[in-house]
């Protein structure tokens, strides 16, 4: 089989960052936002469909913060609302989530689960370790089943459903975007994405080979369901979580990585959720990792951030 055209390869890449939602960065200094005098508290960029988004709500439901304590506004990813050029200016990777705090932004979810950690009113939560970059690796990562197809079945339902609309939104809404005379100090951010996410439209529509495409969203799916079974539960306690009886700033990340994956494989936010895990792993899940998933469905946080459903 010859290799994938280049721009299946560069589809590949962008799915695994296409959501909006990006967890893990480079370390990089907090970008400057543009002071806002009315500001008086934490803004919080989100968005319900958001996997990572998640993992900032369990830690505010966690961490004991007032109801008022931080400002939600929402940012519509299915609509692209995150190219506008106002939002490229708090945070110019257009990612989600995104913490305004004290004049800064805080672009990624590492920054901002580990900010509300550091000012929260109930302090002793765990320290996050080195378990939260590999549970934003892009190897494993969340966000790219959710459009990647492994055959001309799972390739027709997408292109016939919310991952074409999604796309071909974005689409529509970087256009309209990167004409606007404010969008001029980002026009190589507008160019780099239009030309992937337009890779993927292209996908969808039949316009490439699709041998590789099918190729590296197998092997994405396989690497998932490889580390569901042989390295989280080495990662894991026996009971409770990694933070210990309550959830630290891994758990974060781990509770919202786990809620995606489950809720792609048609699970639910109930005690035997995880059993849709096996649809993948072709094999029990490991004792470790549904005592695991038991431990967060009974937190309150859990219920309220996934009220309506895993996302």
């Amino acid at each position: 089989m010859s290799p994938p055209p280049p721009v299946i390869k560069a589809a590949v890449r962008y799915i695994k960052r296409v959501v909006g939602a990006k967890g893990h960065s480079p370390p990089s200094q907090p970008h400057l936002a543009t002071p806002d005098p009315t500001m008086s508290k934490p803004v919080l960029y989100t968005f319900g469909l958001s996997v990572w988004s998640a993992a900032p709500e369990l830690a505010i439901a966690e961490l004991g913060y007032a109801d008022d304590a931080i400002e939600t506004k929402i940012v519509n990813l299915a609509e692209g609302a995150n190219f506008t050029p106002e939002f490229l200016k708090i945070n110019p990777q257009a990612t989600l989530p995104t913490l305004v705090a004290d004049g800064k932004s805080y672009t990624n979810t590492k920054e901002v689960v580990h900010y509300l950690i550091e000012h929260a009113p109930n302090k002793g939560s765990a320290a996050g370790t080195a378990f939260i970059d590999k549970i934003h690796e892009d190897s494993i990562d969340p966000n790219a089943p959710l459009l990647l197809a492994r055959n001309n079945e799972e390739l027709t339902a997408s292109a016939s459903g919310f991952p074409f609309t999604f796309v071909d939104n974005r689409q529509k809404s970087l256009e309209k975007n990167s004409v606007l005379p404010e969008a001029t100090p980002f026009k190589a951010f507008y160019d780099a994405k239009k030309a992937a996410n337009g890779g993927i439209l292209k996908v969808y529509k039949g316009e490439v080979p699709l041998d590789g495409f099918f190729k590296e969203s197998v092997a994405h799916w396989d690497r998932v369901a490889a580390f569901i079974v042989d390295e989280l539960p080495a990662a894991l306690p026996e009971s409770g979580f990694l933070g210990g009886a309550s959830p630290g700033e891994d758990d974060f990340h781990l509770g919202a990585w786990l809620a995606r994956i489950t809720h792609l494989v048609g699970g639910s936010a109930d005690k035997d959720g995880y059993k849709a895990l096996e649809k993948e792993t072709k094999k029990p899940i490991p004792p470790r990792v549904a005592a695991y998933w038991a431990a967060w469905v009974e937190r309150p946080s859990f219920k309220k951030v996934y009220a309506n459903g895993l996302h």
